[in-house]
């Protein structure tokens, strides 16, 4: 044989060659296999049949890569400047917050490498080969192009194959396609442009055969196929940062830029118009600093992080990379797979139409509960004899069983379609419809049925299933309740437009009842046997019941829904108008987006919320196409096919049950239950951590405003210091670790999900927010520097002075809490004793100030003294105050924005 080169078949489209050409063009032969020898050169040349090593890190360097954040790099600036200060408690506490948060994002994070081992894991490890005209099993990793190939029920197919022979072949494809049920292969040629889960005369690398057996050729091997083709995709996928992230490393950069310029401007000031020493100026320069650095900030987000962490692992979503917590909160798109995500992945015999009647079946996936409905009355089976004689035949005319798991789920065993029919005899209460199969015609892409001959007590039945235009064509009569009639193909033909309009697939049955015998069955017996057509059977991959209500408040709180499912056009639009999603509108097939550039797509992508016939390349354009038009973006999906997307979406969300290890590795969420209904709660608990960090950064960023304002006031107008250096960490450091702490497990606000998503760009700190940071700010550093004046003109000493001072500092800290635990709405509510944290934060806040007041240990490492009794009251009036006063600028701000 020849020698085959890449470049001589690296474009073919091996699915629209005929049998033939495929033999020819790789050089091959269908009857003998390829030669030892040719084998050997197509292993150098094009590589042994598994995908490449992904690049590793080593442990080590996955823990450094968790120090590469900027909320880690405030935390070290903090730690390093109070290491500059001598204050040695709070360096090792700030640098304990930085090692436990590493390691929380080390466990959290995992190896992203594993998504290719997830690949790996789905490959075929072994093949049976004909080589040199004999058969053989082979490593699977030794296949080359050319190879001949069989296959039968239970393989996984080791490589990308054209199908040369096949025998009732069905292939499990829905992790690679989204397909929801198996696919019937054929050896014809296909169309050269259609997508993947049309090409039905090719089986890929790392799908299951589930039915049948055939020969194919392998065209693709490694990183050529399918499956290698997504491994390359994620590869090239640049992962996006969180918007979180994006605005704190934002805002931590303005802020730094903001103390370096106030400080520098500070010092001049002071060393030139006033009459401070060198060192003086320094030092006081440091305090300023240390007062603008909101070094409890980092700290409290990492924990507010993790707690969110928790409290979406007790509602089902599971989180892998620790910032990505509050990024569901903000996503305006989630673009959802169908089948398995919005659907069960679990097909359910829906409808039920005969001569004369038309019946609804209840329930949903293969567990065989559901009552079954004849014009919203439930029906007595013995009295539908129509109905029971169709069920009888589906029920004989199966291969497959259904059974209940070790996890007491029911599963099928067999072909889903025929899995729902058994559900459905169940149902029907024929359980026990067992007669014995004398002969069958199994299901034949060519012929389109399945036949049965069955002995039913004294009584020979045939039985037929199939594709209702095959079957309606095969009968001449039609049962009804007083007998037989002649087949009205107009009703049935409106009845399978009715029900396939439904988005339900159909299958027909009919039945001759036929002389004892007979004892073998062909097509002429089904011929010479008047066959009568008994109605048609509507399945249906069908809507999860939480999907519904899920996808209300999914609108409610500002959210489109986008489907983007491998699945047919008709079945993804009957489910999307099911579920609220479709609005009517057309259907974008992945051959149109084929055509479309990515600014036609861009638009494309903004007016329709359903894709079907997908490819994996389409869904990561769709991704990319909604995130150019500044969408932030949820991914949801549990196949390989999802993989790509899911890395490069701003948020992957991946099938805890169903889903591929491949598209866990890929997401940053897992839903442990498989629920869309979980995203929706996961969507909750985002919005309020991002809440909570907003609301610690209004309450912490005022207390460092006002330090800032008393030291630069008192270098203004030339006076000893109200506050020391050492103090402002102390206040730093005990409003941080009690109260900014008790903000971080805030409960949920009434309206947070009737607000809509929030926009990229939007910055952390708003207009607003910016306003009644400095509002408060002035508002206690101007009372921090009225307790100073009036317990210096109370002749007290300068240690007394700035004890007084200090507390009445955290005194309007602990009262602007409440104000804090509300952002726009007045904190004197009902729900004002909602957060127990809240007390208990108070409570240790001012038994360390009392310590810090009266500890003699603590006077002498902080310069404070004892207070009288009524000292406490000047810090007791002004933290009312400041509560009063900022709940009426609240509502006068209500009124005005």
């Amino acid at each position: 044989m020849a020698e085959l080169k890449e470049e001589n078949i690296k474009d073919e489209k091996w699915h629209s060659l005929d049998v033939a050409s495929v033999e020819k063009g790789l050089n091959t032969s269908i009857e003998t296999g390829l030669a030892e020898d040719v084998v050997k050169n197509r292993l150098e040349e094009f590589g042994e049949n598994k995908l490449p090593e992904g690049k590793k890190r080593s442990a080590l360097m996955r823990l450094l890569v968790q120090f590469h954040n900027v909320l880690i790099y405030l935390l070290i600036v903090a730690a390093v400047v109070t290491a500059f200060m001598n204050h040695w408690v709070d360096t090792f506490v700030i640098l304990a917050v930085v090692i436990v948060n590493a390691i929380i994002g080390f466990v959290q994070e995992g190896r992203a490498e594993e998504a290719l081992e997830g690949i790996k894991k789905m490959l075929s490890l072994e093949a049976l080969v004909i080589r040199d005209s004999n058969r053989q099993k082979i490593n699977a990793e030794e296949l080359v192009l050319g190879d001949i190939v069989i296959l039968s029920s239970g393989d996984k197919v080791p490589a990308d194959v054209r199908i040369v022979k096949a025998k009732n072949f069905r292939v499990e494809e829905s992790p690679l396609t989204g397909e929801s049920t198996d696919v019937k292969k054929i050896t014809d040629t296909v169309n050269e442009d259609v997508v993947l889960g049309d090409r039905k005369n090719m089986a890929y690398s790392g799908t299951l055969v589930t039915y049948g057996e055939a020969t194919g050729i392998v065209v693709a091997t490694g990183q050529r196929t399918e499956i290698g083709k997504i491994t390359q995709m994620m590869d090239e996928v640049e992962e996006i940062t969180t918007p979180l992230l994006q605005k704190i490393d934002r805002f931590g950069k303005i802020l730094s830029v903001f103390i370096i310029v106030i400080a520098v401007t500070f010092f001049a000031f002071g060393y030139y118009f006033r009459d401070y020493t060198y060192v003086e100026l320094f030092m006081a320069s440091i305090g300023l600093v240390v007062a603008s650095i909101p070094e409890g900030l980092p700290a409290i987000m990492t924990i507010t992080l993790a707690i969110g962490v928790q409290q979406m692992a007790k509602r089902n979503a599971i989180i892998r990379r620790l910032p990505s917590v509050e990024t569901l909160g903000s996503v305006k798109v989630i673009c959802s797979d169908k089948t398995g995500t919005l659907t069960r992945n679990e097909m359910t015999a829906k409808t039920i139409v005969t001569a004369e009647q038309r019946y609804e079946i209840e329930g949903s996936g293969y567990k065989p509960e559901g009552m079954i409905y004849k014009n919203d009355e439930q029906i007595d089976i013995n009295r539908e004899t129509v109905f029971k004689k169709l069920v009888q035949c589906v029920r004989a005319c199966n291969d497959s069983q259904i059974k209940k798991a070790e996890d007491r789920e029911w599963k099928v065993v067999g072909t889903a379609t025929e899995g729902a029919l058994q559900t459905l005899s169940y149902k029907a209460g024929l359980k026990d419809y067992n007669p014995k199969r004398v002969d069958s015609i199994p299901f034949e892409s060519d012929n389109k049925y399945m036949a049965t001959l069955n002995q039913d007590e004294d009584n020979n039945y045939i039985f037929l299933k199939g594709a209702p235009e095959r079957i309606i064509d095969m009968c001449s009569k039609q049962l009804t309740q007083d007998g037989e009639q002649e087949i009205d193909h107009e009703y049935w033909k409106k009845q399978m437009e009715s029900i396939a309009s439904q988005g339900e697939r159909l299958m027909a049955a009919a039945y001759a009842k036929v002389d004892g015998s007979i004892d073998n069955l062909n097509e002429n017996e089904l011929k010479n046997n008047n066959l009568i057509f008994l109605g048609l059977i509507g399945i249906i991959d069908p809507p999860r019941d939480e999907a519904f209500t899920s996808i209300e408040e999914c609108k409610k709180a500002g959210i489109r829904v986008i489907m983007i499912t491998g699945d047919h056009a008709i079945t993804a639009q009957a489910i999307a108008n099911k579920l609220g999603i479709g609005e009517n509108k057309d259907v974008v097939m992945g051959s149109e987006i084929e055509k479309l550039d990515d600014e036609e797509l861009k638009k494309v992508v903004m007016t329709h919320n359903v894709f079907a016939r997908t490819d994996p390349a389409h869904k990561l354009r769709l991704v990319k196409a909604l995130q150019a038009n500044n969408e932030l973006c949820a991914m949801t999906g549990d196949g390989v096919n999802d993989a790509p997307a899911l890395k490069r979406a701003n948020m992957g969300i991946a099938m805890g049950i169903k889903g591929t290890e491949v598209s866990k590795d890929a997401s940053e969420i897992i839903l442990t239950d498989d629920n869309f209904a979980s995203i929706v709660n996961a969507v909750e608990e985002g919005r309020t951590v991002y809440d909570n960090i907003r609301k610690t950064i209004l309450f912490l960023l005022p207390t460092n405003g006002a330090e800032a304002l008393v030291l630069m006031g008192a270098v203004l107008i030339g006076v000893t210091l109200p506050i020391t250096p050492v103090q402002i960490l102390w206040v730093n450091m005990v409003t941080a670790v009690t109260l900014a702490l008790a903000l971080s497990v805030e409960p949920m606000e009434k309206k947070v999900m009737q607000l809509p998503p929030r926009e990229p760009d939007e910055p952390i700190l708003g207009g607003y927010f910016l306003w009644r940071i400095t509002f408060v700010s002035i508002l206690v550093a101007g009372l921090t520097a009225l307790a100073y004046s009036y317990s210096l003109m109370g002749g007290n000493d300068i240690d007394t002075n700035r004890t007084i001072a200090v507390n009445m500092l955290v005194a309007a800290q602990l009262f602007y809490l409440f104000n804090s635990k509300k952002l726009n709405e007045t904190s004197i509510s009902n729900d004002f004793f909602n957060n127990k944290y809240v007390f208990v934060a108070v409570a240790v806040l001012i038994a360390l100030q009392l310590m810090f007041t009266y500890a003699p240990f603590m006077n002498t490492l902080f310069g404070t003294a004892p207070l009288t009794a009524h000292a406490w009251l000047i810090p007791l009036i002004g933290g009312l105050f400041v509560f009063f006063i900022v709940e009426a600028e609240k509502y006068i701000m209500r009124k005005i924005l």
